[in-house]
């Protein structure tokens, strides 16, 4: 009697995002930078301070943020005003600036003994890692977020990416100035990742007037 095939039987696996908020992370509010800031300095969290204010000003990736070098932000005996990296994922140059109390905390954080002999701006706890990894800045911003009463899954490392440009398009609505200082290369890759929709440009025409 010939065997019939049957089609195997697999076990039912929940979906990987059940239950997970997903999709674009919101930018921080001020009101949620200046909590973090303060907690920050209240602990004496020196190192997180230095990289929470940078990654604010910065708006780099992750992945960018990491692997800096203290060159990078650091020259003739003072931390820069401005500085300029060129990103892994395009290859293109980006600049941003550097705000004093930013410049203030990086320059506190040189001064520690950890920061001797550092090429990396952010050094690995171990030997063999040059730098924290991209999962570690994960993981500190999951807890920044998470001490000021935030929901976790809603915020994420593009938060902190976000949280500045978002600002400055809701105060001047200059896509332009956003495209630059995220480093894109086409307006429309600006416009989906601030997710601009229809009645953000209502609102801005209609502050217009001639």
């Amino acid at each position: 009697m010939p065997t019939t095939n049957l089609p195997a039987i697999r076990a039912c696996r929940p979906a990987w995002n059940k239950g997970r908020i997903v999709g674009q992370k919101r930018p921080l509010e001020p009101k949620h930078v200046w909590a973090i800031r303060v907690r920050l300095e209240i602990a004496q969290r020196t190192h997180e301070l230095a990289l929470f204010n940078l990654a604010i000003d910065s708006k780099l990736r992750g992945c960018d943020l990491v692997k800096m070098q203290v060159i990078d932000v650091y020259a003739a005996g003072q931390v820069k005003h401005r500085a300029s990296i060129v990103q892994s994922k395009t290859q293109r140059p980006v600049s941003f600036e550097i705000t004093e109390g930013t410049r203030k905390a990086i320059a506190t954080w040189l001064e520690t003994p950890l920061m001797v002999g550092s090429e990396h701006l952010w050094p690995g706890r171990f030997h063999e890692r040059r730098h924290i990894s991209t999962r570690q800045y994960a993981r500190l911003v999951q807890d920044w977020v998470t001490s000021i009463g935030l929901e976790p899954s809603a915020y994420g490392t593009h938060s902190m990416r976000r949280t500045k440009v978002a600002q400055i398009y809701r105060k001047t609505g200059n896509l332009r100035a956003v495209q630059l200082l995220l480093g894109y290369t086409k307006m429309d890759s600006a416009v989906r990742y601030l997710g601009v929709e229809l009645e953000d440009a209502l609102a801005i025409a209609e502050a217009v007037e001639l």
